[in-house]
């Protein structure tokens, strides 16, 4: 069984049978009949969703959200870079995609910044990303990384700007899932468990 935060979400079981349930510590259990033998579980705004099969024994779908849990908090540890890791991945996406012309002074996380994902002062040379990237893909934290750092060249958002990004070959990919969590944190908060 394996774990994939980026599996896209399957919608909540509606029919006969269990529906979501309510685990303690913001965890949501989703049981599907199409799952056969997957587990897998990711992030959605302040809780965690495990999907199971929908055949699984109470006991088997403790031990797997424990389990989920666990892989989870695992690959975000990973993800978290501290202040020095994060420059050090500034001076490398520089060489990669800027021809290492942007050179950042300082670069570091901010709890600051809850509207925008990133912030540059291209007279002091500093960049700040949002808290809230630190857990998100390593693809995604990249591209808003490289997007301040192509500021330290371009001030606005111009075409000149954009070239500069096409580089970066999962540019759209990382907008895209930043748009995704902008629009997930706007949806009213609604009952999981309602029928229909």
């Amino acid at each position: 069984m394996s774990a994939d935060p980026l599996n896209s979400p399957e919608p909540p079981h509606r029919g006969p049978g269990p529906g979501p349930a309510a685990v303690p510590g913001a965890v949501e259990v989703r049981r599907s009949s199409r799952r056969r033998r997957t587990v897998s579980a990711y992030r959605e705004g302040g809780r965690t969703v495990v999907l199971i099969p929908a055949r699984m024994s109470e006991d088997e779908e403790r031990r797997w959200v424990s389990v989920m849990l666990d892989k989870l908090a695992a690959q975000e540890s990973r993800r978290r870079l501290d202040d020095g890791e994060l420059a050090e991945r500034a001076v490398h996406l520089s060489r990669q995609y800027l021809q290492d012309c942007a050179r950042p002074a300082s670069v570091r996380w901010v709890t600051n910044q809850n509207t925008r994902w990133g912030s540059c002062t291209p007279a002091e040379r500093s960049i700040r990303l949002s808290h809230r990237l630190q857990g998100m893909p390593e693809y995604v934290v990249d591209y808003v990384l490289l997007h301040e750092l192509a500021h330290l060249l371009v001030p606005g958002h111009g075409p000149r700007f954009w070239r500069l990004l096409d580089a970066y070959p999962r540019t759209e990919r990382a907008r895209g899932f930043l748009e995704g969590v902008v629009a997930a944190e706007r949806l009213p908060n609604l009952p999981c468990d309602q029928d229909e």
